[in-house]
């Protein structure tokens, strides 16, 4: 239930439109609030003494003016930012990728820029259906009015502060770095400071179990999957992990033993949905960046600098990685292998960081070059063995890569230097 939960409060980030409807819902409540404070003669307006008021002061017609112009100006100014938002969003699908588009969606300023927009064209809507002329028994509520312009100078700022963080989010340096920072988040919540227990000699081969769920796997709910287990003595293996598309009909589990109720129990614990989703999923951002990097070196694009930038970045990921260990997938009770989940190791981590950029990097000496220096320095802070082989196997597909397709015998010269000065850090010694 908590993973189910977790997958819909994400769900809900991707919504352009909930920030913006419950910034207009609050707005609404503010003007109807500022009218009957000023009905029950709470906060009225002393017209005796006009030049003490720190509030509006006009009569009902100047009133009317004022808060058509807000309103008028403020959907006029929304209109403008929705069409700036549209054209940065082309340009960021354009240059980094569709995918990328999720990261402008969710960005909680965008939407809160566009919430006060209309919240304040809503509010001065609602103030100005209770103005009142001599000739309709006057009603100027001024507490409400000066709440409209307050929101107004509010917008004013707002659309300058939005231009300038529009002209910001749309740097390729700044999505990367952001992206970078949803993986160190994923590394730091995905992996473990000790290591797990290792995976029984034996898993459930048979009994393979269907479920009516489809689509992209979001969400694991272990902790209830493996009590369940626990509760009917039985192993559960998962065949599916997040982040993988489960077709109608697969089976998505081996059981140790068979259990009438174990259908209802996998559709309780799995979360599907139509598009991947971060959660659980510790590739979802590796991919995002890899697709930045892809797409930075095709010849419509050309840029070798993004692409090294992001393997920069990769190699900062795996930096951290150095110092934790990655899940083992197994869940146990009482002593118990009771659940066995397919998990990442370091091998899929390190392909899915590097394969697809080598592969779009031929004869760029640029970006092979820098993939070499990050692995000598990603394994100058690895100490595993299997890890720092790892490491060794990509730096040789990078030279093999760059022995194939660089043609000037200086930057191939360069590039097997780097992979000789890999080799002397990897074995212990001085990289200098």
């Amino acid at each position: 239930m908590k993973a189910r939960l977790q997958a819909w409060i994400e769900f809900l980030g991707d919504l352009f439109w909930l920030r913006p409807a419950l910034i207009v819902l609050g707005c609404l409540g503010l003007a109807q609030l500022g009218v009957w404070l000023e009905t029950a003669h709470i906060a009225s307006y002393d017209a005796s003494s006009p030049n003490q008021n720190w509030g509006y002061s006009g009569g009902a017609e100047g009133a009317r003016a004022l808060l058509s112009a807000v309103a008028s100006s403020t959907i006029g100014v929304a209109g403008t930012t929705f069409s700036i938002t549209i054209a940065a969003l082309t340009l960021a699908s354009g240059q980094m990728g569709p995918r990328l588009l999720r990261n402008f969606t969710r960005d909680a300023r965008n939407q809160v820029v566009l919430g006060i927009f209309l919240g304040t064209f809503a509010y001065a809507l609602m103030v100005l259906r209770t103005v009142r002329t001599v000739q309709e028994s006057p009603f100027v509520p001024h507490l409400a009015i000066t709440g409209a312009i307050a929101l107004a100078l509010l917008s004013l700022a707002t659309l300058v502060w939005f231009v300038h963080h529009i002209a910001v989010s749309i740097n390729v340096e700044t999505v990367v770095d952001a992206v970078h920072r949803d993986l160190c988040a994923a590394v730091e919540a995905r992996t473990c400071e000790t290591a797990g227990m290792t995976l029984p000699a034996q898993l459930p081969t048979g009994g393979g179990v269907r479920i009516e769920g489809s689509g992209y796997l979001q969400a694991v709910d272990e902790d209830g999957l493996a009590d369940w287990a626990h509760a009917h003595g039985a192993t559960v293996a998962l065949r599916v992990r997040p982040g993988d598309y489960v077709p109608r009909g697969f089976p998505v589990a081996f059981l140790s033993a068979g259990i009438e109720d174990v259908e209802v129990a996998l559709n309780r614990a799995l979360t599907f949905g139509r598009r991947p989703a971060a959660l659980q999923d510790l590739e979802y951002s590796i991919r995002q960046l890899v697709e930045i990097a892809v797409r930075a070196l095709s010849p419509g694009i050309n840029d070798p600098f993004t692409a090294g930038s992001v393997v920069d970045h990769l190699g900062d990921a795996l930096c951290r990685v150095a110092w934790r260990h990655l899940p083992s997938g197994t869940v146990v009770r009482d002593g118990r292998v009771v659940l066995v989940v397919p998990v990442t190791d370091y091998d899929g981590l390190c392909d899915a960081m590097f394969h697809m950029i080598r592969q779009n990097a031929a004869g760029s000496v640029h970006v092979l070059a820098r993939m070499l220096d990050v692995l000598t320095r990603v394994a100058e802070v690895e100490r595993l063995t299997d890890r720092t082989a790892e490491l060794a196997r990509h730096a040789d597909l990078v030279l093999a890569a760059a022995r194939r397709d660089v043609a000037d015998p200086h930057d191939l010269a360069d590039l097997e230097a780097r992979h000789v000065r890999f080799t002397v850090t990897r074995m212990g010694g001085d990289p200098a």
